[in-house]
């Protein structure tokens, strides 16, 4: 078993947690409540995007989980997840810098490279193995 990967996954998982548990009643609720006046379309993209998040965050959570057993896909899922939390990274520290002034607001980003960071080491720690 990898254990960086593993301490990414769990990581990604605790964020997941993060996000449904806090986020919601923090961000998620008061979004939809200052829309009130909005159309119910836009109060709607609103939920879905928020809900699409959370399904993000879990798939991946599952991908990095999986990676820390299972060689053979090991790479692929690492890089992949490692690709969506780099963007994600990337979108808070935009946002954050040119729309707030400051990456502190928003400090998502550091959990996404953190994640990241240490599913990348747990490649470069798994021995390559011959794929048939």
């Amino acid at each position: 078993m990898n254990k960086w990967i593993l301490a990414a996954g769990t990581l990604s998982a605790l964020t997941l947690a993060v996000h449904v548990f806090a986020g919601g009643p923090d961000v998620h609720n008061p979004m939809l409540a200052l829309a009130g006046a909005f159309p119910d379309v836009l109060k709607t993209f609103i939920s879905v995007m928020w809900h699409a998040v959370t399904v993000i965050l879990a798939i991946d959570s599952v991908a990095l989980l999986l990676a820390t057993r299972y060689s053979r896909p090991q790479k692929a899922l690492v890089w992949l997840v490692c690709c969506q939390y780099v963007a994600f990274a990337a979108l808070f520290v935009f946002y954050g810098a040119f729309h707030l002034g400051s990456l502190l607001l928003m400090p998502q980003w550091i959990v996404f490279l953190l994640i990241s960071g240490l599913a990348i080491a747990g490649l470069r720690a798994s021995p390559e193995r011959p794929q048939p």
